[in-house]
């Protein structure tokens, strides 16, 4: 890989300025379209082979009127008034006719409608117009949804508290990330500051990882128009984009400005910089990105798509690192040291003249005398943070969660208060009579004893007469829980009615039934993700296991590497559960109370965390390794590279915990679950797993890390990543020519001829 990305780099630095402009022309062009657009994310849920899945399937070909549910629009009259108010009856009924006018709604039920009666509250200060929409989820537009809530604004003028729930909703509650964004980049900003020295230093990685997270994010809503992306997508990728791209070009600017001081040229330091720390970012974004397409053996449409685009903005971020970086140093040249920090001086990180260990080698050093010491104490601090995980519940959330200024939210209180919880999530029982079609339709005396045995289970409030179709194949019950779409009593009674209830009632009675609606599909994704999870994680950590084993030939380095990340990804699912499940500091991160650990979450956050603990493992190998080649001494190969590495992993890692912390000021509880859990990961993964854990263990083995059966040496391509020996032999090379004395010429016979090859 070394000489390819030499050479990569070296273009780069001869064509910096069409490098440049290539990248912000297709930046831009990127941008334009996406714009133009438009987001058009959606939480739309298909479990194929799940039960809810296949309750979507009959509705979907025997009710498309019922496939998609329905959206309610929530209105709250003034205390000591009623939606059924004369004052109200005139805006209302507008409302609704603007509402079934619109091409996106197939029918709008008024509260106030014969067919309206169960739309109201029993006080009937609170009523709800129903929406059916032609639109399903995936297909309803954010532009679209808009202008569906701006149709409620009529409502507003008498008095009337307006507020949209179901995936309407959901489109227009959003929360927004600016203000994430914002405090993780000051934060990076500081961090490169005090690492860097300089103003223009520091704005290379702010630069490059920008420019590429744009065109990441572009392409990911360019995609959202051909295929189902998930809502929380774009925020996730925002979180990793941002983290790794500044990252990764932090560690390239890193080695650029080390070669720079030991006396090379600017424009080879460059080429050289993108040859060594290049090769190391490209081996560490492979692997974030195996790791995240690694997810789709999980067969889960939605975490298959969280983790593809997910691997889009690491790909383009590496990409940035590895062409638009190397431009950008070349262009500035020594000029990058310009703008300096006052006290900051050029040299002031060269090695002190005292001879003695200082900083990161003292600190090396320590370690190595105490090995077993260090491992102790770091497996002490790791278990402890995982403790809580033993008792990590998946679960789902539900729009109770959201900030109280939505949308969502505030129908859900609504919907609640006039209601109850369940309502908010109600469950859909299709019932398949295509053996048998039913006769008298909903008299069908198999359906109304369905309907009562579906009444009589535990934590069931109400259960609405089935609706059939024509042809009488196909039926559909409204069960309304008594308990919220999160609580566990209603993943409780989904499982109730599909062991039980369902089984006994349709028993020789020639007709199927599966439970479906949003919240049974969040049941089976949990299960589904549950069944899965040990799958996942053995593609991921052996995939892993193999690229780490052709990039420094070893067995015992990659083996160790996978049990240390587990372990470290074990205490970041620790801390959330304590935080999210147990309600440990849950105001900090600005809930008010516990929420449910939504199911994908810990499945998403291993792959990435596995991927990004690769990040600073491949960095400190690299420089151990290169150590290990110059000395053949294990011992100090190990303080070499946590001396040199120490300061820029540590400040990488401040940089990716900045970003992910950030994203807790996010109002979505699944972000601030993402944010949390990577931030806590990252921390302990960079401090004491990288720089105690790691040293800790490799003194303690010796010269066993290094152990490498011949065969397989032989059988495995030579692969290396650091590059350090092939510049070394190229630059013995370079000054044993230079060195060598001209050879004097020697004359031709006149006799002789040359002759010409056959």
């Amino acid at each position: 890989m070394t000489p390819l990305l030499y050479a990569l780099g070296g273009f780069c630095v001869r064509h910096r300025r069409a490098v440049v402009a290539a990248w912000v022309v297709v930046a831009v062009a990127l941008a334009v379209l996406a714009r133009a657009a438009g987001p058009n994310t959606s939480d739309n849920l298909t479990l194929p082979g799940s039960d809810s899945q296949d309750a979507t399937d009959v509705l979907t070909a025997r009710f498309p009127q019922q496939a998609n549910g329905t959206n309610p629009v929530v209105l709250t009259a003034p205390a000591g008034r009623k939606v059924t108010d004369d004052t109200y009856n005139k805006p209302i009924a507008a409302a609704t006719a603007a509402f079934a006018a619109d091409p996106d709604v197939r029918a709008a039920t008024s509260p106030l409608s014969t067919q309206g009666a169960s739309l109201l509250s029993k006080d009937q200060q609170i009523g709800v117009i129903a929406l059916n929409l032609r639109a399903a989820p995936s297909d309803l537009t954010t532009d679209d949804a808009h202008r569906i809530v701006a149709l409620g604004d009529r409502l507003r003028d008498p008095g009337l508290s307006v507020a949209f729930g179901g995936y309407v909703g959901q489109k227009v509650s959003k929360p927004e990330t600016h203000s994430s964004e914002a405090v993780g980049l000051t934060m990076a900003v500081l961090v490169l500051l005090l690492t860097f020295g300089t103003f223009v230093a520091m704005g290379l990685p702010i630069a490059t990882a920008l420019l590429g997270l744009v065109s990441g994010l572009s392409i990911i809503t360019l995609i959202s128009h051909v295929g189902d992306v998930p809502t929380v997508a774009p925020t996730l990728a925002t979180m990793i984009g941002l983290g790794v791209g500044i990252d990764y070009a932090l560690f390239i600017v890193t080695r650029h400005q080390e070669q720079r001081r030991a006396g090379l040229p600017t424009l080879e330091s460059v080429a050289r910089a993108t040859a060594t720390s290049g090769g190391a970012v490209v081996f560490a974004g492979t692997t974030v990105i195996v790791a995240l397409l690694s997810l789709a053996v999980v067969g889960i449409p939605l975490v298959t798509t969280l983790g593809y685009t997910a691997a889009i903005v690491v790909l383009v971020a590496m990409a940035a690192a590895t062409t638009l970086l190397p431009a950008l140093l070349a262009m500035l040249g020594d000029r990058i040291d310009a703008l300096a920090l006052r006290g900051r001086g050029r040299h002031e990180r060269t090695a002190p003249a005292d001879g003695r260990p200082h900083g990161w080698e003292r600190w090396a050093e320590g370690v190595a005398r105490r090995p077993a010491l260090g491992t102790v104490v770091a497996l002490i601090i790791l278990l402890a943070l995982a403790l809580p995980a033993l008792s990590l519940y998946l679960g789902q959330q539900d729009n109770g969660a959201l900030p109280n200024d939505t949308q969502a939210r505030r129908a859900y209180d609504g919907m609640t208060t006039a209601f109850g919880a369940g309502s908010n999530g109600p469950l859909l029982v299709a019932v398949d009579l295509s053996a048998q079609p039913a006769k008298g339709g909903a008299q069908d005396p198999r359906l109304a004893a369905l309907g009562r045995d579906l009444a009589s289970a535990a934590d069931v409030a109400s259960v609405a007469p089935p609706s059939v179709n024509g042809d009488g194949t196909a039926a559909v019950f409204t069960v309304t829980p008594k308990s919220a779409p999160a609580d566990r009593a209603t993943e409780q009674l989904v499982r109730h009615l599909r062991a039980t209830t369902l089984p006994a009632a349709t028993k020789d009675q020639h007709m199927t039934a599966h439970v479906g609606g949003t919240t049974a599909g969040y049941v089976d994704l949990a299960d589904e993700i549950s069944g899965r999870l040990v799958l996942t994680i053995a593609v991921v950590v052996g995939l892993s296991f193999l690229l780490l084993v052709l990039a420094f030939r070893s067995l015992v380095i990659p083996l160790t590497a996978g049990i240390m990340n587990l372990i470290s990804i074990g205490a970041a699912f620790g801390v959330v559960s304590a935080v999210f499940e147990k309600g440990w500091l849950i105001g900090v991160v600005g809930l008010s109370d516990t929420v449910a650990i939504v199911s994908y979450v810990p499945l998403m956050m291993f792959a990435i965390l596995f991927g990004l603990s690769m990040d600073y493992e491949v960095f400190l190998m690299t420089h151990i390794k290169e150590a290990w080649e110059r000395t053949h001494d294990n011992r100090q190969a190990v303080i070499d590279g946590v001396a040199h590495t120490g300061r820029v992993i540590t400040s990488a890692a401040l940089i990716m915990v900045s970003v992910f912390f950030a994203f807790i000021l996010n109002g979505d509880p699944t972000v601030k679950q993402f944010g949390v859990g990577m931030g806590i990961a990252v921390a302990v993964d960079a401090t004491v797993v990288r720089c105690l854990l790691v040293p800790s263990v490799m003194t303690l083995l010796g010269n066993a890390n290094w152990w490498f059966p011949r065969w397989l040496d032989r059988l495995l391509p030579d692969f290396s990543i650091e590059g350090a020996e092939w510049f070394a032999e190229r630059d013995r090379a370079a000054a044993a020519a230079a060195a060598a004395p001209e050879p004097a010429p020697v004359a031709e016979p006149a006799s002789e001829s040359v002759p010409t090859p056959p």
